[in-house]
């Protein structure tokens, strides 16, 4: 099924990416085609991928409310792959894996700005169920200023007997739950292959999914707030996890 991606960053890295199948460029014909357009441009006439321009009004009809900014890139589906492949690329890398798990978040915000993180810190993977989750829609895409078009993603059928698989694998698997029980995550060593389990919005991880990770850790805090998001939360143990393999 085709999608419309839209957002300057976004369309950008899907053009340098070039996973997808890529069809159609449309620019407002208002938009000053300099800085990031300009580079959209030459991009998609690299890739012999047809441009044309229209008011801005039919951008605002096809795409109604999202911040286009004027362009929107019309691509196939989103190329998931198999987790096995990102134990993979870790090897090929001679890298110990780095993978994001996502335990059924909904928001696509939380979902893109985690994927943004995980692509930053050099993430090997990340899988997500395919069912009451977000998955990767247009709205992660451009959430996620285009990261996702270098990460790969993907989409399993039970997450609890992923983690398992990962288990089986050699992957410690780490659950982030603000929970008092948990590690301080500042204590916490994550210098090892490891995939972070960051729960859902509100809900935190589901019961199943914490009793089989290998341990949970929990960021401290000293304001009066109760706690972070999902995505400020996840991406700071992210970074966290980064440190300590650069600090190694």
């Amino acid at each position: 099924m085709n999608e419309l991606l839209y957002g300057r960053n976004a369309v950008r890295e899907a053009l340098r990416a070039r996973r997808r199948k890529l069809q159609r460029l449309t620019i407002s014909s208002g938009v000053q085609e300099t800085g990031v357009m300009a580079e959209i441009v030459r991009l998609a006439e690299a890739a012999e991928v047809a441009v044309q321009r229209v008011e801005r009004q039919a951008l605002d009809r096809q795409l109604r409310e999202a911040n286009h900014q004027g362009v929107m890139l019309e691509t196939d589906g989103y190329p998931y792959v198999d987790l096995e492949e990102c134990l993979v690329f870790a090897a090929e890398r001679k890298e110990p894996p780095l993978l994001l798990l996502l335990d059924h978040l909904q928001d696509p915000q939380n979902v893109g700005t985690l994927l943004r993180t995980a692509e930053v810190v050099g993430a090997h993977g990340v899988a997500m169920p395919g069912r009451r989750a977000a998955e990767i829609t247009p709205a992660v895409v451009n959430a996620s200023s285009g990261a996702t078009e270098h990460l790969r993603v993907a989409l399993v059928g039970n997450l609890a007997q992923t983690i398992v698989m990962l288990q089986k694998e050699g992957v410690w698997v780490v659950g982030l739950e603000d929970d008092p029980e948990a590690q301080p995550f500042d204590n916490a060593d994550l210098n090892m292959p490891l995939a972070l389990v960051v729960g859902a919005e509100g809900a935190g991880l589901a019961r199943l999914i914490r009793e089989r990770c290998d341990f949970l850790v929990r960021l401290p805090m000293m304001g009066q707030i109760a706690s972070l998001n999902a995505a400020v939360a996840g991406s700071i143990a992210l970074y966290g996890a980064w440190r300590q393999r650069f600090a190694a």
